[in-house]
């Protein structure tokens, strides 16, 4: 499936890049206690930022990436998302889907479909091949990078934690819709 222009990525973005400095912040926000972060402190427009931790996805008991070299990024009130480049990514067990969605800072995603270990897990993965820079944040440093959606077939760690989706939650955590 053809990606849109840049272009015409950015007028379709726009409105909604104009609303976000207005979106209320929830009266009540729960203290994170120690170890944690709360997402309501992470910036707007997302920030990209280094992560010092080994990253590995797994799924069906195969390893489908793992890295050292990964990146996040961090929006107000959305999960971290975590990138991997490409060449520590089992791009084999990958294939794209037409499925695109739009972010309005980093653009159009691909999702892509994981095939491993006889259990296939659709929308397992996206990323933006071509990322909105406009606003000198520093998205072109994810272009082809994949980010891997938490399941609880398909656990996303570090040498520490592991992710999770939120039970409460209507979208997957750190879905392209951000």
């Amino acid at each position: 499936m053809p990606l849109p222009d840049k272009e015409t990525l950015l007028a379709r973005v726009a409105p909604y890049r104009a609303k976000w400095h207005h979106a209320p912040r929830p009266d009540r926000i729960d203290t994170p206690g120690p170890g944690q972060q709360s997402v309501w402190d992470y910036p707007r427009p997302p920030a990209v930022q280094p992560v010092a931790r080994r990253l590995k996805v797994i799924h069906a008991g195969l390893t489908v990436a793992d890295t050292t070299r990964g990146l996040r990024i961090v929006e107000t009130a959305g999960a971290p998302v975590y990138y991997i480049p490409p060449p520590d990514v089992r791009c084999d067990l990958l294939t794209p889907t037409d499925h695109v969605t739009v972010c309005e800072w980093k653009g159009a995603g691909v999702h892509y479909d994981l095939a491993a270990g006889g259990r296939p897990v659709a929308h397992a993965a996206f990323c933006y091949p071509d990322p909105l820079d406009d606003l000198g944040q520093g998205y072109a440093r994810i272009a082809g990078w994949f980010a891997f959606t938490p399941a609880a077939s398909m656990p996303a760690s570090s040498a520490t934690s592991r992710r999770h989706p939120s039970p409460a939650a209507t979208t997957r955590a750190g879905s392209p819709p951000t």
